[in-house]
């Protein structure tokens, strides 16, 4: 994983369920992590591995959503050679509602 973020900025995302009562066009998207189209947008965080965000597969808006995916599993990800999932660098990265 290019740029992995560091612990400090993970522990920034609020915790799995705090933002619950919070509808989800509103609730702020932290760090971004992308690869080609595909962009993993994370809210809420469990601490260790578990995010919980907006996600959109090769740029396919209409079947994209919010679900649960993992911080490993973005780690693992490799296709051919040297392409691997980046992370945007919080002074590129301005935190923002979903709705946007």
């Amino acid at each position: 994983m290019r740029n992995e973020p560091s612990k400090e900025r993970l522990n920034k995302i609020p915790r799995l369920y705090e933002t619950e009562e919070i509808s989800l066009k509103d609730k702020m998207i932290r760090p971004h992590f992308f690869l080609g189209d595909t962009d993993w947008f994370v809210s809420e965080f469990a601490g260790q591995d578990k995010f919980f965000g907006f996600v959109c597969l090769n740029g396919d808006l209409e079947m994209a959503g919010w679900s649960y995916f993992g911080l490993a599993d973005l780690k693992s990800i490799r296709i051919g050679r040297g392409y691997e999932v980046d992370c945007e660098l919080e002074r590129f990265w301005r935190v923002r509602p979903a709705k946007r």
